[in-house]
């Protein structure tokens, strides 16, 4: 009863902050309704025994995207009032893309609840006595390391390209040599000057 009474208290409430992050005026206010959401919805993972799902939640989308977002809301100057001009220009195809998700849901659900109905055996996501997140683990570090290796190299060379790209060496610029620093003589650091009185720089 409890777990019931959780559900749908997350559930609308994440419903809720969907539709205010598509009404609100304010785009940070969105952005923050977003967040919402995605609290709610890893509430959801954690009563279904999804807490991997709810901690990635939390830590990619709430932890990175959705903060990414709010800091490139606020710092960039967007003319808002013209993007919501051309929002009836895209209402078509928005509509047809989400109708076209809406069937795709009810057709998922339908399938679900007809096997269900009809005494077959559901697929269990993991063994008993195993977690969620134990079970994910062993698959990817079994079955699957040579492509999760491969994943981790491509995003380093990802970050390097970034590094690189954007590294600019401009002429006239001071920057810091840690080995000229390491390397100094301690006596030509400070200079001792002896200042006569009426020769100072007024």
């Amino acid at each position: 009863m409890i777990a019931d009474i959780a559900f749908y208290l997350f559930s609308g409430v994440m419903l809720l902050c969907a539709l205010m992050v598509i009404g609100a005026r304010n785009p940070v206010h969105s952005v923050l309704f977003l967040i919402a959401a995605f609290f709610n919805a890893a509430a959801l993972f954690l009563l279904l025994g999804a807490e991997f799902l709810a901690m990635i939640l939390l830590v990619v989308y709430v932890g990175a995207v959705a903060v990414l977002f709010l800091f490139v809301v606020m710092m960039l100057d967007i003319d808002f009032a013209a993007l919501r001009r051309g929002f009836m220009t895209y209402l078509p195809v928005g509509a047809l893309v989400g109708l076209l998700l809406l069937s795709e849901l009810a057709l998922a659900m339908g399938a679900w609840i007809s096997v269900g109905s009809a005494g077959g055996v559901r697929a269990q996501p993991t063994p008993d006595g195993v977690t969620n997140t134990e079970a994910l683990g062993r698959i990817l570090y079994t079955d699957y390391v040579f492509f999760f290796q491969i994943a981790g190299l491509v995003l380093l060379v990802a970050m390097i390209g970034a590094i690189v790209l954007t590294l600019r060496h401009r002429p006239g610029v001071r920057r810091q040599s840690i080995s000229a620093q390491v390397n100094r003589d301690p006596a030509k650091a400070i200079e001792n000057l002896d200042v006569k009185p009426g020769e100072g720089v007024s």
